[in-house]
């Protein structure tokens, strides 16, 4: 976050924790036609299943400033995970560090060179302070430097199917804040840039993986470094947490992000009747006349988002195929034998969508394919899957997640005796002779 910006913003932080119980509301709009996020870009799904719900310009990539930080931290807890790194280890701070820690025009916590901090501290304050010089302290313990970091955020990205992604530091920073220590090849102007999509791609293996994040991004205020000489109280920039100007019932994350480049950027998270969801904001409009903007757009693409869709079952149990109805069966003591879904199909559901309106695609197995089976067929056979998606629906998923049920025989049939089987025959014969 730019000094700039940061003195604009600091009349407004110092009512924040004075100003409890208030929420803007936001009305809930009624179709998509109608819905439109005051941003460059947004982008709202189903953490769960990574369901999108709305699409604003979220296939461009653009300016994600200190965003950029879930990759870094996503790294950290994978670490934790893998018994490389533990909470309580030091970390200990170089020059470049702590020169970037009192930097003015920065969000940071003071770091001193040649001090210990652990990693739990870091974690913290990258999270709550977006404190950028805490995130590349914990670059360079993971990797040994940040150019290096760099490195393994790009691999894990691509892991995770993002492959148009510009990463050029651990921060968000331009680099222009950096002086020498640019990843190599990248010039002074260079910025973090990444789609909506891809924040929201980022965001849900995050909380996903390591959904014990949410209880440090939920927090208000902390005191970082207490007992040293860099004890500060932290203020988390997240102002749709309890207690803060813009509080949202239900947000508890995740993190927010300001460059010149990327303007007022904000990937949030919420939970309402047991369903969570996942927004990203890139580029407020409305950032420069209210520092509200980024949040006040994520309200309102919360509330859109809960009251236009729904998990409704489009297709019940035993459902039949409109194009497969039955299979022949050879040699049965019936010749063909009813064709059914196993499962009942659930789906997210726009209230404009028809919901009777849908695509089924099946993929058969050999057996099936040749649409004809061998006696005996026992009831529950299986004979391939049924992709089902509502027409409608032009949204999908952030990766290739479909829903499917499996295409099973709905009746046993048994196999014919011999006699039945060999008039069957004769009459065969006769009648393709003729």
């Amino acid at each position: 976050m730019t000094n700039r910006v940061r003195r604009f913003l600091m009349p407004i932080m110092a009512l924040l924790l004075a100003v409890s119980g208030l929420s803007f509301s936001s009305a809930a709009q009624a179709a998509e036609s109608n819905f439109s996020v005051a941003a460059k870009a947004a982008i709202a799904i189903d953490a769960e299943t990574g369901k999108i719900f709305y699409n604003q310009d979220a296939d461009t990539p653009m300016g994600i400033a200190s965003i950029t930080k879930t990759i870094g931290l996503y790294l950290v807890e994978e670490q934790i995970k893998d018994g490389k790194l533990n909470w309580d280890d030091p970390v200990t701070i170089s020059e470049d560090v702590a020169a970037l820690s009192v930097a003015p025009d920065l969000s940071n916590v003071a770091l001193n060179a040649g001090e210990d901090y652990t990693v739990k501290e870091l974690f913290e304050a990258s999270i709550i302070a977006s404190g950028n010089a805490a995130i590349v302290a914990l670059a360079e313990k993971i990797a040994g430097s940040e150019p290096e970091f760099v490195d393994l955020m790009r691999a894990k990205v691509e892991s995770w199917g993002i492959t148009d992604a510009t990463l050029v530091n651990a921060s968000g920073l331009n680099n222009s804040y950096l002086g020498d220590n640019i990843y190599p090849g990248t010039s002074s102007k260079d910025e973090n840039l990444m789609s909506a999509k891809d924040v929201a791609i980022v965001a849900r293996h995050l909380i996903t993986d390591f959904p014990e994040i949410l209880e440090t991004s939920k927090t208000p205020t902390k005191v970082f470094g207490e007992g040293t000489t860099s004890q500060v109280e932290m203020v988390n920039w997240n102002w749709m947490l309890p207690g803060f100007l813009n509080y949202k019932e239900g947000v508890d994350g995740l993190k927010t992000g300001t460059t010149d480049l990327a303007g007022a950027c904000f990937v949030g998270t919420m939970v309402k009747d047991g369903q969570r969801i996942i927004t990203v904001v890139l580029n407020a409009t409305n950032h420069e006349s209210d520092p509200s903007a980024r949040f006040v757009e994520t309200s309102k693409l919360m509330d859109y988002t809960y009251a236009n869709w729904k998990q409704e079952e489009v297709l019940p149990a035993d459902s039949q195929l409109p194009d497969m109805r039955t299979i022949a069966v050879k040699d049965g003591e019936e010749l063909t034998t009813k064709v059914v879904l196993k499962d009942a199909v659930t789906l997210w559901v726009r209230k404009d969508m028809d919901k009777t309106k849908l695509t089924l695609t099946p993929q058969l197995n050999k057996e099936a394919k040749d649409k004809e089976l061998e006696a005996p067929v026992n009831k529950g056979t299986k004979l391939g899957t049924a992709t089902v998606a509502l027409a409608e629906d032009t949204l999908g998923y952030v990766d290739d997640t479909s829903h499917s049920s499996e295409i099973i025989v709905a009746k046993s049939v048994a196999k014919a005796n011999f006699f039945v089987i060999l008039g069957r025959n004769i009459k065969n014969f006769f009648t393709n002779l003729f």
